[in-house]
């Protein structure tokens, strides 16, 4: 396996390499501290999957994101100290898979790069699935709406399978999380709130009164099964 660490703190580098290779002793990482050159190696290199920091000294974290997603839909974990809501909500939407925040812990950094892995080699085939009005590929990320077409990215494609197959059962932000991490963590609860709300975005007509996606105050969501189709424009 291949990992590429495009970070700048030398020292956020060697922890992540130190549990890598206790993880996976005979794993590849290659590290570089400037966004430039980290689009090359990844195009280069087709690694499994790449750490990501947005503050790096000569480009946006975020324009390296939006340039490897030009040519590759490996998985994408950021790794950032920013906690602005819009740059999460931006990270997500430019087809980051994953986001921690830090200060992070070594376990959970590890069990989320394996939870991406193990979901993108899966992920191949793809698949046709559907409830209601709400049509899933799982494989172009494509989800249709009636005769509307919304592009969802990875992670989101991933929730909407999960809600689909349990379409009109409550989802618990448990099952959320392990479907994403492969585990449920502290903060997964908040986390899930930016995932949830960026779908409401894309379905939703009217965000105050979603008739999609429901909250179950304290438990989790559900996905209405039997919503009224749209009408054909």
């Amino acid at each position: 396996m291949k990992i590429v660490i495009i970070e700048d703190d030398l020292r956020i580098v060697e922890m992540i390499a130190m549990a890598l290779y206790i993880r996976w002793p005979n794993i590849k990482v290659i590290s570089t501290r400037f966004g430039e050159e980290g689009i090359e190696i990844v195009s280069n290199e087709n690694p499994d999957a790449v750490v990501l920091d947005l503050g790096l000294p000569d480009i946006d974290g975020l324009l390296v994101l939006k340039a490897i997603r030009r040519y590759s839909d490996l998985p994408v974990l950021i790794l950032t100290v920013r906690t602005i809501e819009s740059d999460i909500v931006q990270g997500l939407e430019l087809g980051a898979d994953d986001y921690m925040v830090k200060p992070f812990k070594q376990l959970e950094l590890l069990a989320r790069l394996h939870g991406m892995i193990k979901r993108h080699q899966k992920s191949d085939d793809g698949e046709i699935i559907s409830t209601g009005s709400i049509q899933l590929n799982t494989l172009t990320r494509i989800l249709e709406l009636g005769s509307k077409e919304i592009i969802l990215t990875s992670t989101e494609c991933r929730l909407m399978r999960h809600f689909i197959f349990n379409a009109g059962k409550i989802v618990t932000i448990q099952s959320l999380a392990e479907v994403l991490w492969g585990d449920n963590y502290l903060g997964a609860a908040n986390a899930m709130r930016v995932y949830i709300r960026r779908l409401r975005e894309k379905l939703e007509e009217d965000l105050k009164t979603p008739r999609f996606i429901i909250t179950k105050p304290g438990i989790g969501y559900i996905l209405i099964k039997n919503n009224i189709k749209m009408p054909n424009n």
